[in-house]
């Protein structure tokens, strides 16, 4: 299974890459969120097989590698920064939220993987697509940037919710 989480993020990458952004009203969408989601949801269950310790070795891991494959698709360095710290501290709050909620597995990965989630993509499109970053979006843009890829990162892991009985 970790093969895979990382495998989904090289792709996540990929994809966002390779296609322009879904454009829903004011929300804009990279086609990666889809994946984006789905690796908070996962690094979850990453955890209960591996444990904290190791799987804070597979984020660092797993953000190497994002950054690295954001270089090698041609980003700018800020992009492949951004992607990186957005990377590392959205999979971290959590790995901490999932740790210390004492709560039903469900509502421990829904609340850990909501929080990952929208700070994942607070962080990405402040530091890479704001004014402060490449300036692709101006500020009025920023949040429907935020919103959109927070929206579709929450649905994945509502979709993926069935998996956790088997999963377990």
């Amino acid at each position: 299974m970790s093969v895979i989480y990382v495998l989904i993020i090289v792709v996540a990458n990929i994809i966002t890459a390779m296609f322009p952004p879904i454009i829903v009203s004011n929300l804009i969408i990279p086609c990666g969120s889809f994946l984006v989601g789905i690796t908070f949801f996962m690094r979850d269950f990453i955890q209960l097989k591996i444990g904290k310790v190791n799987v804070y070795k597979l984020i660092v891991l797993a953000a190497g590698i994002s950054g690295l494959v954001s270089i090698c698709l041609g980003d700018v360095w800020i992009v492949a920064l951004a992607s990186v710290i957005s990377f590392f501290v959205s999979e971290a709050l959590d790995t901490e939220l999932f740790t210390r909620l004492k709560l039903s597995l469900k509502k421990r990965i829904m609340i850990s993987g909501l929080v990952g989630g929208t700070l994942d993509s607070a962080i990405f499109v402040v530091i890479a697509l704001s004014p402060i970053g490449t300036n692709i979006l101006p500020w009025e843009s920023v949040p429907y940037a935020i919103l959109g890829q927070t929206l579709v990162k929450c649905v994945m892991q509502f979709v993926a919710l069935p998996l956790i009985n088997r999963l377990k």
